[in-house]
């Protein structure tokens, strides 16, 4: 597999990494259907952990099992599957090679109580992902909470021995918890700096949600000001949240979100697109449509990451 001139642009990017870690990216950048085009669409499926089996799969009860996302990921022609360790083991051999993998190492769920602080928990090693033949780990930061120090001090641990052993890291970076309101954990100012968050850590790919027009912190405020810096659409967001991962020197892709119609789905893709943005990492919008329904979506996204669309 030779790499196109843009993913070889892309990695240069990377000055400090190991060639294992170049690798894996680049294994990432050249699969599937937008493999070369430096676009990406990843199929995340942790969200089983995060808000329980039923409010996850019941719609659609073929994602139950953990090998339809494999097939999912692989038949729509996708860049990476990322999951926790149980249903990566459940299918790792099954599918070993047919698709890059990402093993989520940190999970919360929804049966924790209110004054528990906003946290995850480690629940799978750089280790679990050699063994099962990742290439990256994935793991969320709460930027906002109480414990979010503790949180980047285990990511720094745990990107320092992945990148070691030839492994990328992808940063899930969400601001929750005691110094985010609702309205903030999505706003244009608490995003960019979510995203600048996770490149600072060291993430190879960094994931965040997309902006609202909101700005949370009276002193961004300020400087959105004082800067001239447009909001005023999802693609002047979204190219704000790029400036912010290092001038585009790093991997950003934005998280699909809560279930929506295929027509937000598709204008979202466009403003990444238009905006600057890798791609797309796009879970319940595509497992709780049936079959049918998301691999026709999931065609029509990456037309769109092509500029075919």
């Amino acid at each position: 597999m030779k790499a196109t001139g843009t993913v070889k642009k892309i990695l240069a990017n990377y000055e400090g990494e190991t060639p294992g870690v170049k690798g894996k990216l680049c294994q990432m950048l050249m699969h599937g259907k937008l493999g070369g085009t430096g676009k990406m669409i990843i199929l995340p499926v942790d969200q089983g952990f995060e808000h329980g089996p039923a409010r996850s799969f019941s719609v659609n009860p073929d994602a139950y099992d953990p090998h339809y996302h494999y097939k999912l990921a692989i038949d729509a022609g996708l860049s990476a599957y990322a999951a926790p360790l149980g249903p990566l083991e459940a299918g790792a051999d099954t599918f070993a090679g047919q698709i890059p993998t990402i093993l989520k190492v940190n999970s919360a769920n929804s049966l924790m109580s209110d004054t528990a602080g906003k946290n995850q928990a480690v629940t799978a090693s750089v280790d679990d992902a050699l063994r099962l033949g990742c290439a990256a780990i994935g793991f969320t930061i709460y930027p906002g909470s109480d414990m979010a120090l503790d949180m980047f001090e285990e990511i720094v641990e745990m990107r320092k021995e992945a990148a070691a052993k030839g492994v990328a890291t992808v940063i899930w970076s969400y601001p929750r918890g005691e110094a985010v309101t609702k309205e903030g954990e999505t706003a244009v100012d608490v995003g960019a700096y979510a995203a600048h968050m996770a490149a600072l850590l060291g993430a190879h790919v960094i994931k965040i949600k997309l902006s609202t027009d909101h700005v949370m912190q009276p002193e961004a405020q300020k400087a959105f000001e004082a800067g001239k810096i447009d909001i005023s659409t999802q693609t002047a967001r979204v190219a704000e949240c790029v400036r912010s991962s290092f001038n585009g020197r790093r991997i950003i892709v934005f998280s699909g979100g809560a279930s929506k119609g295929t027509d937000a789905v598709y204008d979202d893709a466009r403003a990444i697109r238009d905006g600057g943005g890798n791609g797309s990492i796009i879970g319940r919008n595509s497992f709780q449509r049936s079959r049918e329904d998301a691999m026709e979506m999931l065609g029509k996204l990456i037309e769109i990451y092509k500029g075919k669309a």
